[in-house]
């Protein structure tokens, strides 16, 4: 089946593509790609950038979805404009499905874990930001002369792991789990979930009682909502 139409978002590590086809939006994200952007361009719709942009390929600026075209409140102008179509994403979806609580904290669970927090109203009010489990796994090579990154793998149910590598896994979950737990506990708003490794999260967060909404794909959801508003 042929793709009528694609989104593209330029992150630091991965590419991650919106393909509409059939009248239903995919999701793909995979390792960054020119080749596959130019059988794709003529049918480029919208595309923005946290990561480096190659040099060799020319992406038509009028495409681009940039921070002023998504009606969140009070952004400021340094804000990653994943973290916003990321909010803004969270945000229609809650309210689809009647959203009760006064806002949410959305986490994108990526090579940096963000966490924003935004008003029922469209409020952007902060958030943290915070090294994702796998750049908490290089950082700890790079840091450190003994160790070296396991890579995720398969994150062990023992909260005291007796191999290193299981060690380096779980402390670096902990991390994040404790840094959202204590945001939750701060704010009491659901969170809502997003990015490669948020079903790790999710999973470990829902073991807990926590109210937590997973919605992968979010960030590209909130790129062809914007894309739809705007065309």
């Amino acid at each position: 089946m042929d793709v009528d139409k694609t989104c593209l978002l330029i992150g630091n590590s991965r590419w991650h593509w919106a393909e509409h086809i059939s009248g239903h939006w995919n999701f793909v994200h995979a390792t960054p790609d020119t080749a596959r952007l130019r059988s794709f361009e003529r049918n480029l719709v919208a595309w923005a950038s946290v990561g480096p942009i190659p040099s060799e390929i020319c992406l038509k600026q009028r495409h681009r979805i940039s921070l002023e075209q998504i009606p969140l409140k009070n952004m400021p102008s340094w804000l990653g404009v994943d973290r916003a179509l990321g909010a803004w994403g969270a945000l229609n979806r809650a309210k689809q499905s009647g959203m009760k609580s006064p806002g949410l904290i959305v986490v994108d669970a990526g090579t940096v874990l963000s966490l924003t927090r935004v008003t029922v109203d469209g409020q952007f009010q902060g958030g943290q930001l915070a090294a994702g489990l796998r750049l908490q796994l290089a950082s700890m090579e790079l840091g450190a002369e003994n160790l070296s990154d396991p890579g995720l793998g398969f994150v062990p149910e023992d909260f005291f792991p007796y191999e290193t590598a299981d060690a380096m896994r779980r402390g670096s979950l902990q991390a994040l789990l404790g840094m959202l737990l204590e945001a939750h506990s701060q704010a009491e708003w659901p969170l809502w979930l997003c990015g490669g490794d948020s079903l790790i999260l999710f999973r470990e967060l829902s073991h807990r009682g926590i109210e937590v909404a997973h919605f992968p794909d979010l960030v590209l959801e909130g790129m062809v909502d914007i894309h739809q508003m705007i065309s």
